[in-house]
């Protein structure tokens, strides 16, 4: 539902168009919440229907101007003040990390290296958006910055995160994957148990990520 009230609250701002509106999550929420054009035209439809936002005026082209409704602005409040935030329960670059016992050293400290860049580039990237925002005065750069400074730190962690990693995988010496073969060879083919089927290796989770 966050799509809904990112849009209720650009137009809180003021009336926009839907090329208005997508140029600003393309400007402003691109690295809060990302919509595409589809998923903006479609939303307004149903914000339409639902009452929350009109249409003020229509220009050349059909072009419309929405603004939002009295009702629009009870369900923002309502949204802002009463309703908690869903905490993210699933991250799938972490996921993989729990199986890098699957890979080869090499390859698992390749997965990190490439996150601790990745993140770095991130970081930078935000951080060139915040001289630009923190130049700016008004609400929305006012509390867009707070917004902005959650990513350059989220992403400093993780990048310091994953060059720790690396730095734990090299002082362990040689890691041996649990299927060296990959993924063709299976216990069947042995008849024996891999050390990822072991009791011990299952009661301790941090193996899987060579900790």
């Amino acid at each position: 539902m966050s799509l809904r009230h990112a849009m209720l609250g650009l137009l809180a701002r003021g009336p926009a168009s839907g090329y208005d509106l997508l140029k600003a999550f393309e400007a402003s929420l691109a690295n809060v919440w990302p919509a595409t054009q589809s998923q903006l035209y479609t939303e307004l439809g149903r914000l339409t229907d639902a009452g929350l936002i009109a249409v003020q005026a229509e220009g050349p082209r059909g072009r419309k101007e929405y603004r939002i409704t009295q009702q629009g602005r009870e369900e923002l409040w309502h949204w802002l003040t009463e309703v908690e935030p869903d905490p993210p329960r699933r991250n799938d670059a972490l996921l993989r990390v729990f199986f890098l016992d699957q890979v080869d050293p090499g390859q698992a400290r390749a997965y990190l290296e490439r996150r601790a860049a990745a993140a770095a580039a991130q970081e930078a990237a935000l951080l060139g958006l915040r001289e630009q925002v923190a130049a700016q005065d008004d609400p929305l750069a006012r509390y867009g910055l707070l917004s902005l400074e959650y990513g350059v730190r989220i992403s400093a962690a993780v990048r310091e995160w994953a060059q720790w990693a690396v730095e734990q995988l090299d002082a362990g010496g040689a890691l041996a994957p649990a299927n060296p073969a990959g993924p063709a060879a299976t216990t069947a083919d042995t008849g024996t148990a891999s050390p990822a089927d072991s009791p011990a290796h299952a009661a301790n989770p941090s193996a899987a990520t060579g900790g």
